[in-house]
């Protein structure tokens, strides 16, 4: 029996979440609806802007993770924290929802645990400002081989592909999870990140079992405006591909066949954690078993939940969503 039914590698970001309305954004330089990257200082200046602020461990594939362990599965996360106030934070976090930090906290780390502050506005919209610190220098040395090659699901987090060591990381960590009869795959995270790296991204999902990923970085992986032809392309050159697009049916290919999934038209509250519930949910329905059709659908259900609330991490049992729609 695996050690793990599921195993992130990404980002070790703790979430800090505030409401604000447009004005303030304007107020405070923040460019509306996008992520943007920020040094330490302006880190400190936003932090101390945030009224009634809430803190939580955050980062796109610990979210998934996390998402993974409400559904009932076992989990673990690699990612790399400084052995600070935020750091141990982000560790107890993430045991609080069951899931295992596989790393112990850098002690007298050369940068500081990593943080999002993040702004939503009255419409949903999230405002997100990142500064990358620690995580960012994940390495080979991070990822312990009895975690990576001894798990059902492996996945992967795009924005760690900024660092060759972490792409050599991905790689190693994906050949040993398939080795020991596992499934490796990858959230494509943004498609900035893809046009930085695109021939690194498409030599890795030619070794993954499946790919998550958005209109938007899929077109740019292949670069082509035709979606079609896009994943075309991906189901070519990896096992199962999934696509969401803002709204729309999600696409999803393998091989030959394609399935389409109707999208409930949900008013968001905040639109943060999104793609990765959908994720969480899709890669549940993967891991069990579950159709394509299926396992689009419980994505769709996870996705919808946490839109309708604040914050990245499911606060109602989604399992028992699926169970009222049949699905489980």
């Amino acid at each position: 029996m695996t050690k793990y039914q599921a195993v992130g590698i990404g980002n070790a970001v703790s979430d800090v979440i505030t409401q604000s309305d447009d004005a303030f954004l304007a107020q405070m330089g923040i460019e509306k609806g996008i992520m943007q990257l920020i040094d330490q200082a302006r880190g400190a200046e936003l932090y101390a802007a945030m009224e009634n602020r809430t803190q939580m461990a955050g980062g796109s594939v610990a979210n998934t993770i996390a998402g993974l362990g409400a559904l009932g599965l076992s989990t673990g996360f690699i990612g790399r924290v400084c052995d600070d106030e935020l750091g141990r934070s982000y560790v107890q976090d993430m045991a609080n929802v069951g899931t295992d930090f596989v790393n112990t906290p850098v002690a007298g780390g050369e940068l500081p645990t990593s943080s999002c502050m993040i702004f939503v506005s009255p419409d949903g919209e999230r405002s997100m400002n990142t500064y990358l610190g620690i995580s960012t220098e994940l390495s080979s040395d991070d990822v312990p081989s009895e975690a990576a090659g001894d798990c059902g699901l492996l996945v992967l987090e795009g924005y760690l592909f900024d660092k060759d060591k972490g792409k050599t990381a991905f790689l190693e960590a994906a050949r040993a999870c398939r080795a020991g009869g596992g499934k490796a795959g990858i959230s494509l995270s943004d498609p900035f990140c893809v046009d930085r790296h695109r021939d690194s991204f498409r030599q890795l999902v030619k070794e993954l079992d499946y790919v998550i990923g958005n209109e938007h970085e899929w077109q740019s992986l292949y670069q082509t405006e035709s979606l079609g032809a896009a994943l075309e392309q991906a189901a070519a050159d990896s096992g199962l591909i999934a696509c969401t697009r803002s709204g729309e049916d999600v696409v999803i290919v393998q091989g030959d066949e394609t399935a389409r999934v109707a999208v409930d038209e949900v008013t968001p509250v905040d639109t943060t954690g999104a793609g990765d519930q959908f994720a969480a949910g899709f890669l549940y329905g993967v891991a069990t078993g579950a159709s394509m059709e299926v396992a689009g659908r419980m994505g769709c259900i996870a996705a919808a939940e946490v839109i309708g609330h604040y914050g990245a991490r499911p606060e109602t049992d989604v399992k028992a969503m699926f169970k009222a729609a049949g699905l489980v």
